[in-house]
């Protein structure tokens, strides 16, 4: 099953330089706090629409990541604010990373990403870079859990208040 937003996320251009934007576009953009979060300060229920989840090759992330491995657990959402999306989600894990605590990742099912992520006090951002596809602005991080790596890419949909 596939969805036309992460059509979008996989066709975000990165910028190699912040774009000027209003202030508070960049404040979503740039947030290195949770977005779940950030959309229940909002007032709003979050849920997730889960899309794809489980083990696929290399050749099927091209290449979000540097490090090259066999296989990375691909976590494919929409972040829903009271049942409508705002987000489109993609999470890249190397097989690697997925060790110790670190494989609850593989059993998030609903619960949204960062409800785990942002409970760790393991967690660092290597950075954020923010991409563009048409009308649409998004943004992809490298987090680390305990120093191993993920990808997190996010596409922000037409109702989020990013617009």
């Amino acid at each position: 099953m596939s969805h036309p937003a992460l059509m979008h996320l996989r066709a975000l251009r990165y910028l190699d330089h912040i774009p000027a934007l209003d202030p508070a576009q960049l404040d979503w953009l740039l947030l290195e706090d949770s977005m779940t979060k950030r959309f229940e300060q909002q007032g709003k229920t979050v849920t997730v629409t889960l899309i794809q989840e489980g083990f696929v090759s290399t050749d099927e992330i091209a290449d979000e990541l540097p490090l090259r491995e066999e296989r990375y657990w691909l976590r494919e959402i929409l972040l829903c604010a009271d049942g409508e999306p705002w987000l489109a989600g993609r999470t890249v894990v190397p097989e690697s990373t997925l060790s110790g605590p670190e494989l609850a990742l593989q059993r998030l099912g609903k619960t949204p990403l960062g409800r785990y992520l942002f409970t760790s006090s393991e967690l660092t951002r290597d950075f954020i870079e923010i991409g563009r596809d048409a009308d649409l602005w998004g943004r992809r991080s490298r987090l680390r859990l305990s120093g191993k790596p993920l990808i997190l890419t996010e596409l922000f949909l037409p109702a989020s208040p990013l617009y």
